[in-house]
């Protein structure tokens, strides 16, 4: 039986310029790709732009020789074959994933990405009242004499997750004009509406071949992550009775006032704005009603199984009190689950985080745990049998008109993905 062996580093310095660059290029031309995904809408994918988007990828892939597969509900699937000598034993097969859409809390159409090289130091200032400070911004500040990109304040940039896109495309591209570096088979995989929690229902599992997956949806460089939120969804319906105001003493029962109350008695301390660490929270997403009919959003989010079963009961026990304020009206909870975390099945795989730890010396990555404070469909995906840890690439204050691009961490994250497929 052959031993192989690589030369290390992968991505030498002299390749590192050219590499930078055709991470720059696709990641612009991506993130200028409305695909806004929308959790109004029922059908998969929930926007037309992400249909834009993975079509335009399967042609760049197919430009590169890779062969893939666009499924009817904008799942893309694609595969790199091994190229190991005859002798050499074929390793499982390894997957990379990122999802096509943007967040619909900020506006995601027309974004204008807009690149700094050499970063001053100096406040950035864009449209509409918003600034970038480097003074209220650590990594900023520390990013001075770095390329960064960033939206003009109008939008939200869409690192999350064409950033993930942009280095995996780019992986693929430097692999296959590398024949020299050997790999087993590779799986490329990029799914719609992982902002909505749609687009895993609809998931190709008979299609996927990996035995180990990554999703690239992470944030700074050299955070990655092997636990999750436990995440469910919650939507609260109020009936009242309606009549007329000025008849109103002793027969009105207000059910918008009712979801406004029910709304005021989620915990202020245990809300998003309040918590970070490990710290679970609710958080009140929509609300809407009238006088006969109100209904509420909410999300919920904790680390632990007692920590989620806490939650759900102090939900139930506000919709008790909510029916006991105000009499003749009724207050039902939809609690769904979206994902759970994946920390307890990835655990069972010691050898995924031990490779994780020995790519990223190779790539020359500092290496450190993050708990998600969210998801990815990497979470999902763990459930279906596939592990699937997070992994970095360089996007910062995600979901916001303030998000910007860390060019450097992107090139980390794209030289770390050819070293975790190589063998």
């Amino acid at each position: 039986m052959k031993e192989l062996k690589q030369n290390r580093p992968l991505v030498t310095g002299m390749e590192e310029a050219a590499l930078k660059n055709m991470l720059l290029e696709r990641f612009v031309r991506y993130a200028k790709i409305w695909t806004t995904s929308d959790p109004n809408i029922e059908e998969t994918p929930t926007s037309a732009g992400q249909w834009d988007l993975a079509r335009l990828l399967k042609e760049e892939l197919a430009a590169l020789g890779i062969e893939a597969e666009l499924t009817g509900h904008c799942c893309l699937v694609a595969r790199i074959p091994s190229n190991l000598p005859p002798g050499v034993p074929v390793p499982g097969t390894i997957g990379f994933l990122a999802h096509l859409d943007t967040v619909c809390d900020v506006s995601g159409k027309d974004v204008n990405p807009c690149i700094v090289s050499n970063y001053n130091g100096e406040n950035i200032i864009l449209r509409d009242g918003v600034t970038l400070n480097p003074s209220t911004d650590p990594d900023l500040a520390a990013a001075v004499g770095k390329t960064i990109v960033h939206a003009d304040g109008t939008t939200l940039l869409g690192a999350d997750d064409k950033a993930g896109i942009a280095a995996i495309v780019s992986a693929a591209a430097f692999l296959v004009s590398h024949d020299e570096i050997k790999h087993g088979p590779l799986e490329i995989i990029f799914t719609p509406d992982e902002e909505t929690g749609k687009g895993l229902p609809e998931f190709p599992l008979d299609l996927i071949k990996s035995a180990v997956c990554y999703t690239l949806d992470g944030g700074a460089g050299g955070e990655f992550e092997i636990e999750c939120f436990n995440a469910y969804s919650v939507e609260a319906s109020f009936t009242g009775r309606a009549i007329h105001p000025g008849a109103a003493r002793g027969v009105l029962v207000n059910a918008a006032l009712m979801a406004a109350y029910f709304a005021a008695m989620l915990p202020r301390t245990e809300s998003p704005e309040a918590t970070d660490g490990h710290y679970g929270f609710y958080c009140l997403m929509e609300i809407a009603g009238n006088h006969e009919k109100a209904s509420l959003k909410l999300i919920i989010r904790d680390f632990t199984r007692s920590g989620m079963e806490r939650r759900i009961a102090a939900l139930g026990n506000f919709a008790q009190a909510v029916e006991a304020a105000f009499p003749g009206g009724t207050a039902l909870l939809d609690i769904k689950p979206s994902y759970y975390n994946m920390r307890e099945k990835i655990e069972e795989y010691p050898e995924i985080l031990a490779r994780l730890k020995e790519a990223a010396k190779n790539a020359g990555v500092d290496f450190h745990l993050k708990p998600i404070r969210g998801g990815t469909d990497g979470a999902r995906l763990t459930e279906l049998g596939i592990p699937t840890p997070n992994i970095f690439t360089g996007g910062r204050n995600f979901h916001s008109r303030t998000e910007w691009l860390l060019l450097d961490d992107l090139l980390a994250a794209c030289s770390l993905v050819i070293e975790l497929a190589a063998c």
